[in-house]
This record gives C-alpha cells, sequence and structure tokens, in this order.
C-alpha cells in the first residue's frame, strides 16, 4: 500500500517525548554515512528568509533537522502574544519542505539539549548569530563538527512581517 504524502510529512516530525526515535533516525543516517545538519528557530510564521536559509543549511549535508520551539517555549522567548501558528502547525509546514528530513520539537528556550543527543556534523544559524553564541557549539566543536552561519535575505523577518500588518489594520480602521 502506498503512502500518502500527508504520512510522510507527518512521520518527520518529532514530539519533545520522543527522543528514542530521534536516537534511532540519527544513528541510521551515521550507519548510511550521512552528514547531519541542524538548525533551529520559532517559524512562526514561514517566510522567504527561513526557506533560504533551509535550504543553503540542507546543501551542507545530506539530512537536515530542524529543531522547533514549542509554543510554550517561544512565549518565553518572543513574549505571551507569541507565537501566531502553534507548534503543530509550524511543525507540518516545516515537514512539508523537501528538503527538511526531520522537525524535532523541543521545551526549552534553546536546543542544547537536541544537539548533545544528534551531535550533528554541522551547525547551522543565520549571521545574526555570533558563532560563539550559538546553543551547542562547545558539543558541535568537541566532536569535530563545523559551525556555519549563513547571510540573512534581506528584508524579511516574522516581526517586520507582524508590524507591517498591525500597520495595515491601523490604516484601514483610520479609514
Amino acid at each position: 500500500m502506498k503512502h500518502s504524502k500527508l504520512h510522510h510529512m507527518e512521520k518527520k516530525i518529532i514530539q519533545p517525548d520522543n527522543r528514542l526515535t530521534l536516537k534511532r533516525l540519527i544513528t541510521s543516517w551515521r550507519f548510511a554515512g550521512r552528514q547531519i545538519v541542524f538548525t533551529n528557530g520559532c517559524f512562526d510564521i514561514l517566510h522567504a528568509g527561513h526557506i533560504d536559509l533551509l535550504a543553503r543549511a540542507a546543501d551542507l549535508g545530506d539530512a537536515l533537522v530542524v529543531g522547533l520551539n514549542t509554543d510554550e517555549s517561544v512565549r518565553k522567548i518572543k513574549g505571551k502574544h507569541r507565537p501566531l501558528n502553534d507548534q503543530n502547525a509550524r511543525a507540518k509546514m516545516l515537514a512539508a519542505l523537501s528538503f527538511v528530513n526531520a522537525v524535532v520539537l523541543f521545551e526549552e528556550e534553546t536546543p542544547e539539549n537536541i544537539i548533545r543527543t544528534i551531535v550533528p556534523d554541522i551547525l547551522v544559524k543565520g549571521q545574526d548569530y555570533q558563532p560563539d553564541e550559538i546553543a551547542g557549539v562547545k558539543t558541535v566543536r568537541a566532536n569535530k563538527g563545523q559551525v556555519i552561519t549563513i547571510p540573512l535575505l534581506e528584508g524579511f523577518s516574522t516581526t517586520s512581517i507582524i508590524n507591517k500588518i498591525k500597520k495595515v489594520s491601523d490604516d484601514e480602521q483610520l479609514s
């Protein structure tokens, strides 16, 4: 029986309480000689800047794992009005990308524990971070991995999109 695209997509999503699945997946990729790339974020409103960063990260190795902050984790970082999209919607959007091999939700403010579990060959963040500020940098470097920052696509951020929506909404109320 052929599995649906939706089933395939949902299989890529690993919940915070399912680290055993993550460990098995990583072990199978390592056995196959795949180079594992890891990045993370909130990905509240998926936009072209996110897609650009994720595609560039995927190009660096054979398997891209995306750490995704849970709703509670996003609230701790971004405030009580975020996220706009819940963790299940955000996870599905990321898992729908063909170059994303796994989406791992985490409840902490940083993905430090996931990075210790995965020990990726390459750890990626946007250039708005200094390499030494990136969660997991010590783990990756101690295991001879690389930490790479990627230039951000100009003009794209979730905050700027939210502010644009607010401005349109305010302008319409004034009309």
